[in-house]
């Protein structure tokens, strides 16, 4: 991206700001926002919303590092949980009813995982992982995020497909084009 990929534009805030208002829109109980590289300038821009913060040192590890810090975090300070969802900062065309679509598909206390099913019918985020979970998604620890993790458990998988294509915004080239796509038109 050739800059923090988090801290870019998107419409009056940024990537991962618009991601918080998002969660914070959704029928949940309390946001966790995992940080690692820029860390400091990220946790400075973010500190007006209500989020609690968790740093990754071993960030370079990738995003199941980051699952497996949150993982932990909440094992040890939120044990009363019923699930975690996990949604990414380069998704912005996630919305609030979407993530709640994904919370009313989930029932509490029957191992379920909830999981976007993209068109290519690959499995992903945003998904929701029942309480049982968390041990291991604590000892994730490459860059494949939590799919070994749905592809073990697939009997208790529950797939929804978005009404929407669900981009993630990997090259500046997406950027450039989504925002335009997003904000250039009105």
């Amino acid at each position: 991206m050739g800059t923090v990929k988090q801290l870019l534009v998107w419409g009056n805030t940024t990537l991962l700001g618009h991601t918080i208002q998002t969660a914070l829109k959704a029928n949940t109980n309390d946001v966790f926002v995992v940080l690692g590289a820029h860390y400091t300038a990220i946790k400075n821009d973010i500190n007006k919303f209500p989020v609690s913060i968790i740093k990754n040192k071993d960030w370079r590890l990738g995003l199941g590092k980051s699952i497996a810090c949150a993982a932990d975090h909440i094992i040890n300070l939120k044990p009363e949980i019923d699930a975690v969802l996990i949604c990414l900062a380069d998704q912005p065309f996630i919305d609030a009813n979407y993530l709640n679509t994904l919370i009313d598909n989930f029932s509490p206390g029957e191992n379920q995982i909830i999981a976007t099913s993209y068109k290519s019918g690959v499995l992903g985020v945003p998904v929701i992982f029942d309480k049982t979970y968390l041990s291991e998604l604590s000892k994730l620890g490459d860059d494949k995020g939590a799919k070994q993790i749905i592809h073990a458990y697939a009997s208790f998988v529950k797939t929804v497909v978005p009404s929407f294509q669900n981009i993630d915004l990997d090259s500046k080239a997406d950027y450039d084009a989504f925002y335009k796509r997003a904000f250039d038109d009105f």
